[in-house]
Parts: structure tokens; C-alpha cells; sequence
């Protein structure tokens, strides 16, 4: 069977739900049989996402073989369940940079580089290397950004080339929209939907189907003149509430027949029915009352939450796992430097320290792991939030008042953590981290062996600087257990304490392999902890 190609465009305005639209829809036809892979094509002109501010492009997403990706790649993983690698996602930047080095090798024997051909056949040549080298039967393509954008319309002819290509009966084009509602009259506008789709149609590309996303209810009269104004079947034109809850997305468009559509507008039979018994349960569990566990989350890019993307879900997955509800209190470290939001972190339930790069707001993450620990409150630290764990515990458990990171102090005379031997020689910023799958030996009879409740795991790391091991035993005296270590013993990669509910950090990051059906062992333990210290208190 030859590849079906599945396009997902934007209109109107960006963060419309388009990524988890498409991922939501490639759960869908994997429920029906089909062995689906899931492309991001993002239009900015940085390589990876690895070196923009999180304030900019929210989370980085990391892959097991290390690629430093867009966030939506998290929502495909999550919905579909699948692991994706660095095919599943390229930028214009890395379009650009293997244009050029060709160019620059002689490899156009002299000929005039231009957008189109050159760049347009790269962008095709990337998709064409993702089809193949996962095998799938349908690939699904999202297109970063917006209809319009100046930076979309190389990706967007590619597309156009491509469906000619393979042939339209293997093509589908997916317009997801917004629909604006006016305030004064609270009436839901189309206009903006038809102005996009001729926007698209002028570069040659007419959606075959409309997914037009609003806040309230969407009458089938307007899906009908959306239908009219923009040349698509009605059937075609999916009116689409914002969802209360996310996961409850694959069974709207279960329930509104996209599913089928996409088939019967694809030619395709399905070789299983979808069972959407488990998402349904996984909503309806989320629904019910249940007591609320307060987690104070102590970010430094907390003003946009979709810098902790995975780190919100994996609470919610854990939540749910707990039968409670997981009330997140977003809590700026640069505050508590200034003696500011202490009273969000005493009242909660749960102290999160995810990571990050820079020493800005760090003190403020120290300040919150010495609370934790001197107040029994359980703490899980991802990453940095190790790392300020370690910090805290030699300041003040071992009194070595200096100790500190040499990310952050390179004259600090006790680097309780230090740059990796190998790459102290490094300059470059992209690329020369600790990045991907690593394993995990678990030491018997320790909080994280219990929760994982298997010897060895594999998990995905972001990093450069590590545990100094040259103060590892100090550590142990004193009551610090390296709980999880690199199968050589050479690398720490979590650490807990002994007298204490639930304090565990890991060097990794493990929300990015909790799903909504497998929630993550040690965000499961933290609200475990959290739940049990709250019962407590009653």
C-alpha cells in the first residue's frame, strides 16, 4: 500500500489546537489498524528549539535519540503512544543549513540555488526520509504556524508539489481554524476562516477538510456557509468546542466521524474498530469530584506555562493515577529570592523544582528544596531541581557554605556540581549536551526502586553538568541516598533522602515518558506522598 499523506494547515491565528488535533487524529487511525508516524515542520530559522528561550517557544522536547524538538512532538507521543526520533521534526534552519553545505561542496555544479527548486525539494526529501524510515501507512504532517506567514509558504509548496507527486488519492489537506466570537453581539464569525482558506488556495492548496475550532457551540448553519464560502463538503466541515478537558479531544472527533472521513476520503478500510472504551474511563475519571492535592511549582519561566508542558501533563497523568485532582500553584524562584509567594509554597501539598539553564532565579529553587526538606513536605526535582537539591543539602546539612554549581560559580570552592569531563572543552551551544535515552541501575530498597518496581530503566536526559563524585561519600554519612546510578556506578542520576517522606530528584527528565494510560512511577510517588501527608493533616 503506497503511504497516505495526511496535511495538517493552520488558520487565523497560531495555538488553535492544530497539534493536537493531528495528534489526537493519528490516534484515531491507529485505533483502526494503521501504523501511523507523525511529522513536525516547523517555518522558524533556528536549528533545533534546543537554544531559544522557553518564554518564546515554550518547552523542549527530547527525544530518545537525543533530537531536541518542538513541544507538539510531546502531544503526538502522548495520544498515540509512540516514540518518535529526530525524523519526526525539522526546522527551516536545518533546511537551510544542508542547502547551503551542498551548495558550498559543489553538489548544484554551479547552478543558481533558489527556493524553489532547491529548498522546496529538501523540505520533500526530509518528508520522503521520515515516511521510510518508519514504515508508515499514514503520515501525518503538521505545518508550524499560520496561513499567511511569510516563513510557512516554502513548506507549504512543497506540499503542493508533493500532492502531485504521490498523487492526490493519497493526500489530504486539514485546515484547522478559529472561529472569533464578538463580544458585544456574541456572534461567532467565519470570515476570517474564508479568508484564510483563499489564502490557501491561492498558493494552489484547497483543504478537503475544515476543522473550525471555537469556544462555544458551533450550529450547523455556519459549518454550511464555511462549507459554501470555502468550496468543502458539508460533511467536511467539523465543528470543533474547545474541550475542558484534553484528553477528551480523540473522542469529540470520534464522536463528530473524523475518523471515518479521513478513511473514506483516503480510500482505506480499517483493519480493526477503534475501542475507545480506556479514553473514555481516563475522562470520566478526570471528571469526577475527588479531594485536590496542591502542588507548588517552583519555575523560573513560569509567566508561560507551556514551558513545563510535559511537566503539567505528567502531574495530571499521576493525578488521575491517585484518584485526585492535581491543583498546580505556579510559583516564580526569582520571588522567593525577594521573600515573595512563600505563602503559595507553605500551604501546598507538593514542592515540583523542574529545570532550566542560567543562574537566574536559582537561589530561589535552593530556597524551596531547604523548605521542603526542613518541613518533610515531598519534593520531586527534575534535572536543575536535582541539582539545587544537592546544592541545599552541602550548604546546609554539610555546612559547606560555598558549594554550589560551577554552571553558576566558577570559583566555587565545593562544585558539589560540575561540567562532565568530556565536554569541558566544548563552546558551541547546540548539541553538546547529555542528550537522549540513557539507562538507570535502581539500588534495591530505595524510594525510586519501589516506585519503578523494576531494576533498570531507561530515561531521557537534557544536561551537561552532573553530581561531583568527588563528594559522593560525604553525601552518603550524611544521610543523602544515590538511589539511582549509570550502569558504570560512574554517573548519579537520582538521589533521595533517607529521613524523609518523599525528597527524590533525578538528573533526568521523566515527564517526557509519562502518558496519559502509564503515568510516570516518580510523579505518581510525589502525589502518593502529597495525598498521604494531606489525610495527615486532617
Amino acid at each position: 500500500m503506497a503511504t497516505k499523506y495526511l496535511f495538517f494547515t493552520g488558520g487565523v491565528v497560531s495555538s488553535v489546537g492544530k497539534g493536537v488535533t493531528a495528534a489526537a487524529t493519528g490516534l484515531l487511525l491507529k485505533e483502526r489498524g494503521f501504523k501511523v508516524a507523525v511529522q513536525k515542520l516547523d517555518p522558524y530559522i533556528n536549528v533545533d528549539p534546543g537554544t531559544m528561550s522557553p518564554y518564546q517557544h515554550g518547552e523542549v522536547y527530547v527525544l530518545d535519540d537525543g533530537a531536541e524538538t518542538d513541544l507538539d512532538l510531546g502531544h503526538y507521543e502522548r495520544f498515540i503512544d509512540i516514540r518518535l526520533s529526530r525524523v519526526s521534526n525539522f526546522t527551516t534552519g536545518q533546511v537551510y543549513a544542508e542547502t547551503i553545505a551542498k551548495e558550498r561542496r559543489g553538489d548544484f555544479l554551479g547552478g543558481t540555488i533558489q527556493v524553489i527548486p532547491h529548498i522546496t525539494n529538501e523540505i520533500k526529501h526530509r518528508i520522503a526520509l521520515a515516511a521510510k524510515e518508519t514504515q508508515a501507512e499514514i503520515m501525518i504532517l503538521e505545518v508550524g504556524g499560520t496561513v499567511g506567514d511569510i516563513e510557512s509558504q516554502p513548506f507549504l509548496e512543497a506540499l503542493r508539489q508533493l500532492r502531485n507527486e504521490v498523487g492526490r488519492e493519497n493526500c489530504l489537506f486539514v485546515h484547522v481554524t478559529w472561529l472569533p466570537t464578538i463580544g458585544a453581539t456574541g456572534e461567532i464569525k467565519t470570515k476570517p476562516t474564508q479568508h484564510s482558506v483563499a489564502a490557501l488556495r491561492s498558493i494552489g492548496i484547497s483543504p478537503n477538510v475544515i476543522i473550525a475550532r471555537a469556544d462555544e457551540d458551533v450550529d450547523r448553519g455556519l459549518c454550511d456557509k464555511i462549507a459554501l464560502f470555502c468550496d468543502v463538503e458539508k460533511e467536511a466541515v467539523i465543528p470543533m468546542k474547545t474541550a475542558s478537558v484534553l484528553y477528551e479531544v480523540p473522542l469529540l472527533l470520534e464522536e463528530l466521524g473524523v475518523g471515518e472521513l479521513i478513511l473514506k476520503k483516503l480510500d482505506l478500510k480499517a483493519t480493526s474498530k477503534p475501542n475507545m472504551t480506556p479514553w473514555k474511563k481516563l475522562v470520566s475519571d478526570v471528571k469526577k469530584d475527588k479531594p485536590t492535592v496542591n502542588v507548588a511549582l517552583v519555575g523560573k519561566y513560569v509567566e508561560l506555562q507551556d514551558a513545563y508542558m510535559s511537566v503539567r501533563e505528567a502531574l495530571k497523568h499521576a493525578a488521575i493515577a491517585n484518584g485526585v485532582e492535581v491543583e498546580i500553584s505556579w510559583v516564580h524562584s526569582a520571588d522567593l529570592e525577594k521573600d515573595k509567594g512563600w505563602d503559595i509554597v507553605k500551604k501546598a501539598d507538593a514542592v515540583l523544582v523542574p529545570g532550566g539553564f542560567g543562574s537566574r532565579g536559582v537561589e530561589g529553587k535552593i530556597l524551596s528544596a531547604r523548605f521542603a526538606r526542613e518541613n518533610k513536605i515531598p519534593y520531586l526535582g527534575l534535572c536543575l531541581g536535582m541539582q539545587v537539591m544537592c546544592i541545599e543539602f552541602a550548604r546546609d546539612v554539610l555546612e559547606l557554605e560555598d558549594a554550589n554549581s560551577s554552571e553558576f560559580d566558577r570559583s566555587s570552592p565545593h562544585p558539589v556540581i560540575d561540567l562532565m569531563i568530556d565536554q569541558r572543552s566544548i563552546t558551541d551551544m547546540g548539541g553538546t549536551m547529555r542528550l537522549g535515552l540513557y539507562p538507570c541501575l535502581l539500588q534495591p530498597g530505595t524510594k525510586a526502586a519501589n516506585a519503578y518496581s523494576v531494576e533498570q530503566v531507561d530515561e531521557r536526559h537534557r544536561h551537561r553538568w552532573e553530581f561531583n563524585n568527588a563528594y559522593r561519600e560525604q553525601f552518603e554519612k550524611h544521610g543523602m541516598v544515590f538511589s539511582g546510578l549509570s550502569p558504570d556506578g560512574r554517573l548519579v542520576e537520582i538521589v533521595e533522602l533517607k529521613d524523609h517522606p518523599y525528597m527524590v530528584a533525578s538528573q533526568f527528565h521523566p515527564e517526557f515518558l509519562s502518558r496519559p494510560m502509564n503515568p510516570h512511577p516518580l510523579f505518581v510517588g510525589l502525589l502518593k506522598a502529597a495525598k498521604e501527608k494531606k489525610v495527615k493533616k486532617k
